[in-house]
This record gives structure tokens, sequence and C-alpha cells, in this order.
């Protein structure tokens, strides 16, 4: 059984990370928007990626909110859980819907959303997302909505639960298989895989990264797939501090923390 205060020991030169954004380097806000990522774990992120250390962001937000919450650094990334990837060589894919299909779900799901005062509709680009997280007492009636639209778009859409969320996203996106992915390339290739997670979305990740031999931990109670576990942000950010004291070349232009 992992224990809430146990302290993951690793190498960072021989390892490639992997981390989710909301609950893990950033606490969750009452709305997507007023969540920021501390600048302590900012510059831990930058020392990491500075000297040599494969870094990426794996989050079920788009790659152009994640690079505005990481300015100045812009990562490897995998947004909306996969269907979106920015390779370590700047390569942009996208795994996206018919744009004819996606105005047809975004204008039922905002229907179904003005019916029901306190559910918010995000709409992704690419997937849709309904937040519940400021009239917790709709959470059901998210799920139902939710459900209801994957039965009809089955064949394109899938169901991600969350935390005070339910999305939709396209089949086939998943954290753990864009991790796989990005363990075939380079730099990533030929490391120890850990991956950083909170939520029910992360526990794909967590499984991939264990059939590769890697690190899993979670952040906060409940079940998991995770091997280790960190009990909060502010536990990521210190693990990420003493993190850096295991790389022997010092960085020569570091974004200073507060």
């Amino acid at each position: 059984m992992i224990k809430q205060d146990d302290q993951p020991e690793l190498e960072a030169g021989s390892c490639a990370f992997f981390f989710d954004v909301d609950g893990t380097l950033a606490d969750i806000q009452p709305r997507p928007e007023l969540v920021f990522i501390p600048p302590r774990s900012l510059a831990a992120l930058d020392h990491l990626s500075a000297n040599g250390v494969p870094v990426a962001v794996v989050s079920g937000r788009p790659i152009s909110q994640l690079d505005a919450l990481l300015t100045p650094l812009q990562l490897p990334a995998a947004g909306v859980h996969g269907a979106e990837r920015r390779t370590a060589a700047g390569e942009l894919q996208n795994l996206a819907l018919d744009h004819e299909v996606l105005d047809a779900i975004q204008r039922e799901l905002a229907q179904a959303c003005a019916e029901h005062p306190g559910l918010s509709l995000e709409n992704k680009g690419v997937a849709f997302a309904l937040h519940f997280r400021l009239a917790p007492e709709l959470e059901e009636t998210a799920r139902h909505v939710a459900e209801d639209f994957v039965s009809r778009f089955g064949e394109v859409l899938a169901l991600q639960p969350g935390k005070c969320v339910f999305e939709l996203k396209p089949r086939g996106a998943s954290k753990g298989e864009v991790i796989r992915t990005f363990m075939q390339e380079a730099p990533f290739a030929g490391r120890t895989p850990v991956f950083i997670g909170d939520d029910l979305t992360d526990e794909a990740g967590f499984k991939v990264v264990n059939e590769l031999g890697g690190v899993s931990i979670k952040v906060g109670s409940g079940a998991t797939e995770a091997t280790q576990r960190l009990a909060s942000v502010d536990a990521v950010a210190a693990w990420l501090d003493r993190l850096q004291s295991t790389l022997l070349v010092p960085q020569e232009h570091p974004i200073k923390p507060d």
C-alpha cells in the first residue's frame, strides 16, 4: 500500500517526466481561468529542462492554455487528454472531430447547459467539458447530459469523468497512449518514464507508465493505479525542489521563484 507521506526518490538525469497540471502542478480553482502554476514549480521545470531532462505536460487543457500557464516555458505537451500533441521538435499533431459534427455537438450542449444554470460548458476546440464545480448539486444532471451525448455520438466521442467535470473527448484520445507515443521518440526514448497526476483522467497514464517499467505518482488520496503518492500540490513543489538536487549541472539562467 502506498502512503500519503511517501517521497519518491529518483535520479532526474535518467528519467523522462510527464506532469498533469490542474491538481498536480497547480491547485484547482473555482473556475479554470483562475488556475496558476506557482513560480517555484515553474523554476523547477525550467531547471530540469535546461539541464537536458525531458519534461512534458499531459493535461485535459488545450495546448494553448498550457503554454499560457507555463510562460515563459514552452514544453512538449499533450492537450485535451492526448487529442492534441506537440512533440519535442515542435511538431503539432491533432486528433480532431469533423467540424460539422463539432458544431452540432456545440449547439446541442449549449442548449442543454442553458436549461441548467450553474452547469458550465467549456469548448476546447476538439473536445467539450461540462463543469459543475460551482453547482455540485448538478453532478447527476451533468452526468446524464454527457452520457446522452456519448450514446448518440459514440462513434466519435468518449466520456471522461474528472473532478467536478464530465468531458467529451475524441474517441482514441488517452493520456496513457500519448505518453507511450512520447516514449518512442527522442529525447524521451530510453529513459525511465515518470508520470505525476491527481485525477481519474490520469489513471490511464499511470497504467501505461507501470507497463513501461516507470514510476507513477498519485497526488492526493483515493484508489489508484499509481505506485507512489504525494499528498498535495505543495508536496509536488517540494519534491521538485529535491529532485533538482540530483542534477550536477547548474542552470545558467533560472526563472526566479517568489
